[in-house]
C-alpha cells in the first residue's frame, strides 16, 4: 500500500512542479510559489530516491547471494528505504537553496554532505 501511495505522490508532485515552473517566474510567484517549488522538489526527490534506494538494495542483496555463500546481505524493507530517502532527498533541495542565495562554495557542499552522512548514520542506528 505504501508503494502505491508513494507512486501516486511521485506523479502528482512532478506534475505540480512542472506546472508551477511553466506558468510562473520567481518574481511573479512570490514567497508562496517559491515555497511550493521547494516542497514539490523535495517530494519528487523523496519519492524517486525511495524507489532508487529500494531497488539498489534489492540488486545488492541479489548479487551478494550469488557471490557470498556464508552471510549474504539482506535487502532493505521499503519502509526503511523511505527513512533513508527522507534524508538523502533533502540534499539536492539544500544545494538548490544554497545556489539560489549564491553560497556555492566547497564549504557549503561539505556541510550538505556532512548533514546527509550524519542523518543516514543516525537513521541506521535507530532502525536496527
Amino acid at each position: 500500500m505504501l508503494k502505491i501511495i508513494i507512486s501516486i505522490l511521485t506523479f502528482l508532485s512532478l506534475c505540480l512542479l512542472l506546472v508551477i515552473l511553466n506558468i510562473s517566474s520567481p518574481a511573479s510567484a512570490g514567497p508562496f510559489g517559491i515555497l511550493a517549488i521547494f516542497v514539490f522538489a523535495y517530494m519528487s526527490s523523496f519519492c524517486l530516491m525511495t524507489f532508487f534506494i529500494y531497488f539498489i538494495s534489492k540488486i545488492i542483496s541479489y548479487l551478494s547471494r550469488i557471490f557470498m555463500t556464508r552471510k549474504p546481505v539482506v535487502s532493505l524493507e521499503f519502509k526503511k528505504s523511505c527513512y533513508f530517502s527522507s534524508i538523502v532527498a533533502a540534499a539536492p533541495v539544500m544545494l538548490v537553496g544554497l545556489r539560489s542565495v549564491g553560497e556555492t562554495s566547497a564549504y557549503g557542499y561539505l556541510l550538505v554532505v556532512l548533514f546527509t552522512v550524519i542523518g543516514c548514520l543516525y537513521i541506521s542506528k535507530r532502525i536496527h
